[in-house]
Formats: structure tokens, sequence, C-alpha cells
């Protein structure tokens, strides 16, 4: 389900922007400000499968147990709002947001993810929240980890995003400390290669860059650099109306 939307205005985001890559990499950040950047909507599908996870574990059933996740990823009523300044995620009429980035969910939900109907059923509703969006007139960066290989692959551009496994570790050192979550490098950097190592190796929709995506290495890169980048690739492909201004102060936060 999707709250909100907009009609596009001149200059604004057509199509489709797949955002892909591991943890760490500056997906999440990259994506909404990109996304608020060109007048888009913004999908992180990654909180959808959390918010999955976190029905799972207040139903006290094992991640790991198809059996018992598939009825509750079925029954769960999940609910995602698009908008980049401030995207909602709730199960129910229950705020989320803040629940489903804690360590419980954290280290269960590539188990949850790698189950295959639970694929199914949110790929189905990711494609659905898509649909809406581009109905309405409007463009979308939506994030994930198969966004560009199963969710949209006829996305107008698909981006690939990597980084060196030490930046990623401290990026998302920095991410758990500024959220309230204490965390180290080297903890920070043992989950990020858990991640990868289950994300890469699930049977079902592993991690992997389209064969069409432009990858792009964000170790040595700012928030700002990354978003140049992506911008200068969105208007050589010609997916925005005119080129449209930007404010830059409100860009210029860290990762």
């Amino acid at each position: 389900m999707v709250e909100g939307g907009t009609r596009v205005a001149a200059g604004d985001l057509r199509g489709v922007v797949a955002l892909d890559g591991p943890s760490g990499t500056g997906k999440s950040t990259v994506a909404r400000r990109l996304a608020g950047l060109l007048g888009a909507r913004y999908l992180d599908t990654g909180s959808m499968y959390r918010a999955v996870t976190l029905a799972v574990l207040r139903a006290g059933a094992d991640p790991a147990d198809e059996a018992r996740v598939i009825p509750i990823a079925e029954a769960v009523d999940l609910r995602v709002g698009t908008d980049p300044a401030a995207p909602t995620v709730h199960i129910g009429d229950e705020d989320v947001a803040h629940e489903i980035r804690g360590g419980p969910v954290t280290r269960a939900v590539s188990a949850v993810s790698a189950i295959a109907r639970v694929r199914e059923l949110l790929v189905a509703d990711q494609r659905a929240i898509i649909e809406r969006e581009l109905d309405r007139g409007a463009g979308i960066v939506v994030e994930g980890r198969d966004i560009g290989t199963v969710v949209a692959p006829g996305a107008a551009l698909k981006i690939f995003l990597t980084a060196s496994s030490d930046a990623r570790a401290r990026r998302r050192a920095r991410q758990d400390t500024a959220e309230g979550r204490m965390s180290t490098v080297d903890e920070a950097r043992r989950d990020v290669d858990r991640r990868d190592r289950l994300d890469s190796s699930r049977s079902a929709s592993p991690l992997r860059a389209a064969e069409d995506a432009v990858a792009v290495d964000t170790t040595e890169l700012d928030l700002m650099g990354v978003l140049d980048r992506l911008v200068a690739i969105v208007d050589e492909r010609g997916l925005r109306g005119v080129a449209a201004g930007s404010d830059q102060n409100t860009l210029r936060a860290g990762w």
C-alpha cells in the first residue's frame, strides 16, 4: 500500500531509477536525496522486508521457518509512504520505522528475505507501488538489492553502488551510532560481510548487478560527489523534462 502521491512538474524525473547495491554503500541516503533532488517519489524496498521480519519476530517465529513465516507475510498489513522527505513504514496504524532498524530485525532480515514466497509477495507489492506512482505522472527512485534484476528490469536507469568493505563498515557504524545503536567499525564490518554472504548466495533473487546497470564506486566519493554523478547520468539519459535547480545546502549532510 502506498500513501500520498504527486503530479509530475517540468524538470522532474520521468520513469524509474533502480538503485541497487550491498549494505553500507550509502544506498538509502543517496536514493532519498536523489529522489528529492529530482522531484520524484522514493521507495525503500528493504524497509518492507524489515517490516515483515519484525512481524515474524513479534509472532515468536523462527525467521528461517518457511511454514511459520509465509502465513505471517501473507497476513501483515504493511503500509509504506513514498515521500522522500518523510518516508513512512507502518504495520497497520503503527509506525515501525525506528524499530525495523534495530539489531534483532537486522540480524533476522536476511533469513526472512531469502524465502521465495516472501519475495514473491513483496515484489508484487513493490511493482504495484511503482505502477501507481507512474500512473500519477511521477517518477520514482527505487532502492534495494534486486530492483534492476527482478522488481523493475525495464527501469529507464539502473545504478549499482559499490564501496570497499572498510568504507561500508565505517558508514554503517556511523549510521548506527547516529540512530542511537551502539556499534563499532569491527562489529559493523562483520555484519556487512554476513549480509553480503547471505544476500549473494540465496536462491531467490540473489544480490547482483543487472547486466545493463551503471556501476558507481562510492568509496572515495562524498554524498555530493555521488549525487553529482547520478544526476549527470540521469541527464545524459534525458530522463528529466528540463534541467532542474537544487538547494545545495540541503544536500551537504555526510553519509
